[in-house]
């Protein structure tokens, strides 16, 4: 499908991406740009990236990064479609962080039990 795409150049890694380089569909249609990259490259981390599809309605859009196909110099392709892109989801602010404490496992099996507290450090 990147026939009917312009060249998108060598591919590349998530750590070159630059903010203006255009992201397309699977089917070859021209999203919108990057508007920033999500990642933590100190822990090799890419969460995903945050597109401005302004030819689409609604603005900014969340490309989570299993949903990123292709990462080349002049272009990102995703894995979907873009009639699927269109229900891509407005970028939020991170979800606060899922903490559980050895009370959560109350009534769980006894190596269960001791699991927990080995990697909670309650033991």
């Amino acid at each position: 499908m990147l026939r009917s795409m312009e060249d998108l150049g060598a591919p590349s890694s998530y750590l070159a991406i630059e903010p203006g380089v255009a992201v397309y569909s699977s089917d070859g249609k021209k999203l919108g740009e990057v508007e920033h990259v999500l990642a933590v490259p100190d822990d090799d981390i890419f969460d995903g990236i945050v597109l401005d599809t302004s030819i689409l309605s609604g603005g900014h859009r969340f490309a989570d990064a299993f949903e990123v196909g292709e990462i080349h110099e002049r272009g990102v392709v995703l894995k979907i479609d873009a009639e699927a892109a269109e229900a891509l989801p407005e970028p939020s602010a991170n979800p606060g962080a899922l903490e559980a404490g050895s009370d959560d496992v109350e009534g769980k099996p006894g190596k269960l039990r001791r699991a927990w507290d080995l990697i909670s450090g309650d033991y």
